[in-house]
């Protein structure tokens, strides 16, 4: 089995009243959060920045402390079986502009409980869950 292990970011716009996130629409067809795989010598921290840079254009970002929440899942790709790990940071951006990278078709900031049925997976659903409670006890 390979192993694979990734980072990115529960991006979250904090302007106006009600905190919006951002889901991106990935070519398969699923939406999820910006993420990517962790080079060598790259500090999860710093993937989960660079990722959400090359993939939307944001580069003001605030993480939020002590918000590290990971995830596992099995997936095929050429009739492999592939293992992958995916820490989340949750990060706070006043930046609404989003340049898509050629990585995603789409994008969309939406209110929690709309981006909890947008997400396709269940472990991003999760993840969300954990931000959402996060956010909710410092407002």
């Amino acid at each position: 089995m390979i192993e694979e292990r990734s980072a990115g970011a529960v991006v979250v716009l904090t302007i106006g009243e009600e905190p919006l996130f951002l889901l991106l629409h990935y070519p398969t067809g699923h939406w999820d959060f910006p993420k990517g795989n962790i080079e060598d010598g790259e500090l999860e921290i710093e993937t989960a920045k660079r990722e959400v840079l090359e993939e939307t254009g944001i580069n003001s970002l605030e993480i939020v402390p002590g918000f590290r929440h990971e995830v596992e899942y099995n997936y095929q790709r050429i009739k492999q079986t592939i293992h992958k790990q995916v820490i989340y940071f949750l990060a706070k951006t006043t930046n609404k502009s989003v340049t898509i990278s050629d990585e995603h078709q789409g994008h969309v900031w939406l209110p929690y409980e709309k981006a909890q049925t947008k997400l396709t997976f269940a472990n991003s659903r999760g993840v969300l869950k954990a931000a959402w409670s996060v956010l909710s006890s410092s407002r």
